[in-house]
This record gives C-alpha cells, structure tokens and sequence, in this order.
C-alpha cells in the first residue's frame, strides 16, 4: 500500500542564505522532511534555535518558532510517494535520530567539498540535504544520480516540480495548517494566533 511524505524547500532571509542562494541559484536554501502533511512530525539538519544561527545539527522542525524567527519566510512543499514499510522505517529512524541529536552537527567543511564538486563525509556531519538524501537513498524512496554528500536544495527543487501541493508564505501555510494542528491537539490556536497577525 502507497503513502506519502512531504518535503518542504524553505526560503530564509540572512547572509548564511545569501551565500547559499547564490551557490545554488535557487532561493530555497533549507530542505526539510516531514511524516504528515501538517509538519507535527517534521526534521533536518539545521539551527538547533531558529533565532541563533551558530548551532546546528539534526532537530525537530518547530513551524511556531520558525514564524516567529522569520516571519517573512517562503516555503515550497510537495510530496514523495513511497510504501507504508519504508515510511514506518524511516519514521523509526528519524526518531532514533532525534533521540541522538547532540551527536549529529552541520557539516561546515563539506561545503568547501560541495563546491568543488568533491564528494566528503565526516561521520554524523551533514547539511539539511545530505542528510535527507542519505535517509530517502537508504530507504529506496528516492535515489540521486551522485554522493549523498552533493547532494543540495536546487537537487530537492527539480525532483519535486510535479508534485508541489503548496508555494507561499510561511504565514499562509500556518493559517491553512493551524485547523489540522487543533484537531489532532498541538497548539493549533497558537499557531494561528501568530500567524494572523
């Protein structure tokens, strides 16, 4: 039986986005993968705090705190299709993960690798979409055509044209989400009550 995951492509103002935005020549700079369509159970690689930029590594995405953070943030989302064995395996995985996030950090070095087109791994060291391709590759959801340590957002961008069920506004995609989040009891009125204003 076919299920889905969802991706989200993220758009982020600051000048650790602008460098690479104009690396990648796309504007979402950030990958994020999430188990359900409202982003309750949502990770990558990336700030540990939304608000601090110097600490990073493998977190459970927080949409509240990322709104709060940057509130002029775009998201792109679509979908992945995969079986409901791989999800519960990635699912599990992704919470192993989480309960071993100290361990995992961003990978700064790789990106000189990353620009020179040179394939590098430093053992539990990722960024965002290394990490998620890694996973997806592992998985034998998705598959890329070279090292999971190339692997970038502009890659995430093209593989998912066809399935796109949402492109805005941060702002919007919490006031569409924020009825889900109540109904299943996860501070959905919070989310609304910040995204409305």
């Amino acid at each position: 039986m076919m299920t889905k995951l969802y991706i989200a492509l993220v758009d982020t103002p600051g000048l650790f986005a602008w460098i690479i935005r104009r690396v990648i020549k796309i504007n979402y700079i950030h990958v994020v993968l999430s188990l359900d369509d409202s982003f309750r159970e949502a990770y990558s690689v990336g700030r540990r705090n939304p608000f601090i930029p110097f600490f990073a590594g493998f977190e459970k995405e927080n949409i509240n705190r990322i709104y709060q953070a940057f509130p002029t943030a775009r998201y792109k989302i679509y979908t992945i299709e995969c079986t409901e064995k791989q999800k519960e395996e990635i699912a599990f995985r992704l919470k192993q993960c989480y309960r071993r996030r100290f361990q995992y950090h961003y990978c700064i070095i790789g990106l000189f690798f990353l620009l020179m087109g040179k394939p590098f791994y430093q053992r539990s060291h990722y960024t965002c979409s290394s990490f998620i391709a890694r996973l997806l590759e592992s998985s034998g959801v998705l598959s890329f055509s070279k090292h999971f340590s190339l692997v970038t957002p502009r890659d995430f961008y093209e593989y998912g044209r066809e399935n796109v069920i949402y492109e805005g506004s941060l702002r919007e995609l919490c006031i569409q989400i924020a009825p889900r989040h109540y109904h299943s009891g996860v501070r959905g009125e919070e989310i609304y009550e910040i995204c409305k204003t």
